[in-house]
């Protein structure tokens, strides 16, 4: 990190984001505007914490109709507390990370049972709860009871990478982002400053042409200064993906319901319904659900997890007639199938199929 003066204080650098913030927040399903939180109006810290957990490796592009659908099916947390679990999971279904899912639930429910149904205010009290770590605390903290914590998303990182013109590459550098985070953070509207903060890296100090020319804190930027804003923040280049294989089988009774499988709680796509079939691995495992004459259709579904791609073969057949259900196996009929209600890659192993049949 350069040896820089600030131009001015912390104090006026948050005033001068929050005056922007003022003018230009952007409108959001689960946001509370400056001008309603100026009013006395307190955001709902299910709201809050629901998009948090949504927005983890997510656009907000991507999490608004969920969010949507999700508060108007389950509008408090004891609402989705009661839910069951496969119905939150087919909502959730194409979001992503599914993980995510299951201790939205976890968290829900000892909210409700253990908390009476009232988030705790506290970041030491927020971090104890199911799915939630140091990023997500801060922000419910901040943003639902105006706590003075530091937020520190990507967007954040970038901000103070820029800022400070910090060099030492992420992750490594996140300690002192932090700290540099904390020190402009706002002691007098500390809920609407993490917004602010937020906002500003995703609208105009964007990862790619950061558009600096109108950004309130251009004069105090030292990378800005020494023009190395665009080159911010560094990081550790990441290891090459490796690919996995495997097969999805299709099968249908000779009614038209449709064979699927519920996957382990635990792991990649945890309690989703999906077609049968073996592990992903380097050669493909074949584990067809049932012994007969599979036909596989020409073509691949090509997806990309966190850790690797994966290339899928589909195979189809008829289930037998009198078959026996595996515990995690499930008929579906036809009408009741929502393709929605599948995770993105078994959309994609179900458009391949509806293509050549």
């Amino acid at each position: 990190m350069r040896d820089i003066t600030l131009s001015t204080t912390y104090s006026s650098l948050s005033t001068e984001l929050l005056d922007w913030y003022d003018k230009h927040a952007r409108a959001m399903p689960w946001r509370i505007s400056p001008s309603e939180r100026k009013s006395g109006i307190q955001p709902d810290p299910y709201r809050v914490w629901l998009s948090e957990v949504m927005l983890q490796q997510t656009t907000v592009a991507a999490v608004r109709e969920y969010f949507t659908r999700f508060t108007a099916r389950w509008p408090s947390v004891c609402d989705l507390a009661a839910a069951q679990d496969a119905d939150v999971m087919a909502e959730w279904a194409g979001l992503g990370y599914y993980a995510r899912a299951r201790n939205l639930l976890k968290c829900a429910r000892m909210v409700s049972t253990e908390l009476d149904g009232v988030f705790p205010s506290t970041y030491a009290e927020l971090i104890t709860l199911p799915g939630i770590g140091p990023y997500t605390a801060a922000a419910i903290a901040s943003i639902a009871f105006d706590q003075p914590e530091a937020v520190l998303d990507g967007n954040v990182e970038r901000v103070m990478a820029r800022m400070y013109d910090i060099h030492d590459p992420l992750p490594g550098s996140k300690p002192v982002l932090r700290d540099c985070a904390a020190n402009l953070t706002s002691a007098a509207r500390p809920g609407d400053y993490a917004q602010a903060v937020m906002d500003l890296g995703a609208t105009i100090c964007t990862p790619r042409n950061p558009a600096c020319g109108i950004c309130p804190w251009v004069t105090p930027c030292a990378a800005r200064q020494a023009g190395t804003a665009a080159f911010l923040p560094k990081k550790i280049p990441k290891k090459p993906k490796p690919t996995r294989y495997g097969v999805a089988y299709i099968a249908r009774t000779h009614d038209g319901s449709w064979l699927l499988e519920r996957r382990p709680d635990k792991g990649l796509l945890g309690g989703m319904l999906g077609w049968p079939g073996g592990d992903w691995s380097d050669i493909p495992a074949l584990v067809p659900p049932f012994e007969t004459a599979w036909t596989e259709i020409a073509g691949e579904v090509r997806h990309t997890f966190t850790h690797f791609h994966l290339i899928l073969s589909v195979r189809c057949a008829t289930v037998p007639t009198g078959y026996n259900l595996q515990p995690s196996q499930h008929l579906i009929a036809n009408d009741d199938l929502r393709r929605s209600d599948l995770p993105t890659v078994m959309r994609k192993a179900f458009d391949l199929y509806q293509t050549h049949v």
